[in-house]
């Protein structure tokens, strides 16, 4: 069960705890919620992806002791330092906070639906474009950070020990599944921490899921839409990507449209426009979206494998 609370630990002397639910990521109310709270020494984050975000943020506005206790590992924010939050519809990544501790009960995550856990993969697998990506930037000229071949080496290894080699494990949801996906978050900060950015681990991928919960203003489950860009983005790139359907098929991982309710329209309207948004954030790094023309034949044959919910 996804349980998006955020709980207050407030000092000796006053009242014991305060909870709240996590209702917004919108950062002029997240700031408002947190600037009423009371004074405290702790903040626990009991949830998914929202309510851990809720707490790193609160964590590093009151500059207090973090803890998480993820109930669902569909996203990697119980293992990365900032929070994501949204402002004037687009996602910002806000601050540094860490742990201390970091709970991890096989359990407890097991409460969560299945296909929520799997989806925990999403932001491993965006490593096989993201690190496309990078490498197509150097080559261009483009890469906004020095650029190392080992880093994007072990981001490789870390794809394959993480998922290729544990799907089965994944699709069960065992233990070592979990696991997997948990020490894969883990290990891309070891990769990306040190090198001051994300590079290896998002990419243009993760920007198709910008453009449409834009366009769509709505939230998506982060590894299910991270999961259609890259089977998308992966055919723009000419990445092997018949061997990621087959990964994220094997799986079961959601990556279809029909399963978030996008329909056809959704997707091709954001990949026509695709290009103008991510050349009007000048936050977004060069990708394979700067790169080459996103034609209305690529369109249609991309199209093709899809399935998609029924337009309204």
């Amino acid at each position: 069960m996804d349980i998006p609370w955020t709980v207050t630990k407030t000092k000796l002397g006053a009242e014991p705890c305060r909870v709240l639910t996590v209702t917004t990521m919108e950062r002029e109310i997240v700031d408002r919620e947190i600037a009423s709270m009371p004074a405290c020494d702790c903040v626990v984050g009991i949830g998914g992806g929202q309510a851990i975000d809720y707490a790193k943020y609160f964590s590093w506005k009151r500059d207090i002791r973090l803890v998480t206790i993820p109930t669902v590992i569909s996203v990697d924010a119980f293992v990365t330092p900032a929070s994501g939050l949204r402002c004037k519809n687009d996602v910002i990544y806000v601050g540094t906070s860490t742990p201390d501790p970091l709970v991890i009960d096989y359990d407890v995550i097991r409460t969560a639906p299945r296909e929520l856990n799997v989806a925990g993969i999403g932001d491993i697998l965006s490593i096989h474009t993201a690190t496309f990506d990078w490498e197509l930037a150097a080559s261009r000229g483009k890469s906004e950070y020095p650029f190392d071949e080992e880093s994007i080496g072990r981001a490789r290894q870390l794809l394959q020990s993480s998922v290729f080699d544990k799907i089965a494990d994944i699709r069960g949801v065992t233990d070592d599944g979990l696991w997997s996906i948990v020490e894969g978050y883990m290990t891309i900060n070891t990769i990306c921490l040190p090198l001051g950015h994300y590079r290896v681990e998002e990419g243009s991928e993760h920007y198709l899921f910008y453009a449409l919960e834009k366009k769509l203003k709505r939230s998506f489950i982060h590894g299910h839409i991270v999961g259609l860009g890259v089977y998308l983005m992966s055919r723009l790139q000419k990445n092997d990507f018949l061997r990621i359907d087959e990964v994220m098929n094997s799986v079961g991982l959601k990556y279809q449209p029909v399963d978030m309710g996008l329909s056809r329209r959704d997707v091709k309207e954001a990949l026509q426009s695709l290009k103008q948004f991510v050349a009007n954030r000048s936050d977004l790094w060069f990708t394979v979206i700067d790169d080459k023309n996103i034609t209305e034949e690529w369109i249609e044959t991309s199209l093709e494998g899809l399935s998609f919910a029924p337009e309204l």
